[in-house]
Parts: structure tokens; sequence; C-alpha cells
């Protein structure tokens, strides 16, 4: 009897050694299509200096929520800046709009106390503050973080002065040794021959500017020198690193000054300015007077 005939298959036989790079394949294009799924757009910010910026490792975020990662950091063709890669997380598409501002959080002592201290060990990572412009995909970082968004709160006044000296964003204002405002930004006046100041004062304060005030740079060394010897002065550890302005308001204050109004920064106070006491209302946030010292009772102190 002869044997059957062979059966001749129309499909090539694919070895079993192909079945593994084809599934690893496989899960390779699931991953890149989820990831692509999950990542926004690109965009390119140009910094001056790329110190601390790593590609994959530093975050980009926005109200403490990370909304992007660097990819890469590169130095530009004429290698004068750097440009920095960032991916945006999927939601986050409207950080990429013309006008945003970009910059590296660092350790700061600001007027709302120290910030950015989790990037010693962290690492460095950016902030942005957004535009309201059309989309864009490049941006020019910025060399310090902007001023604080508080524009819709108190008034700004513009203090005129020869030099800046050692005043910094965010310095303090104070009334009597009491917070009451801070630095927003310092600038060149228009003809460059002295610098102008913009500060701005907290709603419950703004009664004690008026048209009379007196400004006066309040930060620096915290000892002065006189006739007999060496004076302490009562100044914070804030006021000494990013200066201080203090003002006082005559005891016939006169009208209260106006948003935007324009006042001399004096180098220091006069003797007189000191020694003002006008009796001024404000309403501060927390309204409630202070509680009244209790008595001591007879034998409960110590001795």
């Amino acid at each position: 009897m002869a044997p059957p005939a062979p059966r001749i298959s129309r499909f090539p036989r694919v070895s079993l050694i192909w079945v593994v790079p084809l599934v690893a394949l496989g899960v390779a294009a699931w991953m890149l299509y989820r990831e692509n799924r999950n990542h926004g757009p690109e965009i390119t910010i140009e910094f001056a200096d790329g110190a601390g910026l790593e590609g994959r490792q530093t975050k980009l975020e926005y109200k403490g929520v990370t909304v992007g990662e660097v990819r890469d950091v590169q130095l530009d063709p004429e290698l004068r800046r750097v440009n920095v890669r960032v991916r945006l997380v999927r939601g986050a598409e409207k950080i990429a709009r013309e006008g945003a501002e970009f910059w590296i959080v660092e350790p700061e002592i600001g007027f709302a106390g120290v910030s950015g201290l989790e990037t010693l060990l962290t690492g460095s990572k950016l902030g942005v503050r957004l535009g309201a412009g059309p989309p864009a995909r490049h941006f020019r970082g910025l060399e310090a973080p902007p001023a604080p968004e508080n524009t819709e709160e108190g008034r700004a006044y513009i203090l005129q002065t020869d030099r800046v000296g050692g005043l910094q964003v965010r310095a303090p204002v104070f009334y009597r040794d009491v917070k009451v405002g801070e630095v927003e930004s310092t600038r060149l006046a228009q003809d460059s021959t002295g610098v102008q100041i913009r500060i701005r004062v907290q709603e419950a304060y703004v009664p004690l500017v008026r048209t009379t005030t007196r400004f006066w740079n309040a930060g620096g060394a915290p000892l002065q020198f006189s006739l007999f010897g060496r004076s302490p002065q009562r100044k914070s550890l804030q006021s000494i690193i990013t200066g201080a302005i203090a003002f006082a308001t005559p005891d016939e204050p006169g009208e209260t000054a106006v948003d935007g109004a324009v006042f001399s920064l004096h180098k220091s106070a006069d003797d007189d300015w000191l020694k003002w006491h006008p009796a001024i209302p404000i309403e501060p946030k927390d309204p409630s007077p202070p509680r009244p010292m209790q008595k001591a009772v007879p034998g409960l102190s110590g001795g």
C-alpha cells in the first residue's frame, strides 16, 4: 500500500524563536502609546543657566502639583543659553500659552518666611505662572521668581531713591515694627537717574499711609555708630538679609494717599519722625482686641 501523499501548507511556518521578540515589540508599542496618551504637549524654555536641572528628574510644578517633567537640557548652537525641553502632563495644555512665566525654584528667605527649602533634598524644580495669550511652544525663562500676585489687595506706592541698596523683592515694610506690607518690585527710573521701588501695603493698614507719610530704609547692618560708640538696633534677621522699609505718619496726618502715590525713600529716619504718634483707626483681619493681662495671684509667684 502506498503511503499517503504529503500535505503542503500554504502558510509559511513561523519559528518559535520569533515569538518572544514579537511579544516584546507589541508590549513596547503599547507602553509607547500609553505614555503618549497620558502626556500633553512638549515645550522649550530658554534659560541663561541650567545649573541643577536634570533630564527625567526635574519636575515642573504649578501650585504644588507636578504638571510636567524636564526631558533634556542642552546648550543652544551659539553656546550662550540653555534650552530646557519639558513634557507637560495630560490636562496641563493651558500652561503652554504665550505670556506664561517660568523660573527655577531655589531656597529663598522672603516676606512669608523660608520658601523652596525642599529643593535642598529633592533637587531643583521649575515654577510657572500662567499666561493668557494664544498657544505657544517656546518660552524664555526668568532669572528670578516674579513678584507676588496680590494686586487686588491693599494699595501700591512708588518710592523714589538714588540706589536700591540691599532691598530685595518681598522685603518687609514696617509700621512701628509691625509688618504691614512688602516690596513688590524694583526698577530704574525712566531717565535712569534713580530707582523706583514699588511696595504694597495690606488693605487693613492702608489708612496709615497719608500724603505726609515719610518712608526710610530700615534694613542693613544691625549696629549703627554714634558719638558714644555702637548702639544696637532691633532688626530681624530677615531685614538684615533682604532689607526693609519703615514709615511714619505725623500727628496731623492729612489725606489718605491714593493708589500709586509717589514718595521719597530716605536713607534713615529723622528723630522727629520716630516721635510721631497719630491716632488712626484701622481694621485688622482679627478685629478682636487683645486679652488683658491677668494679675498675679499672691502666694503663687516663685521665690
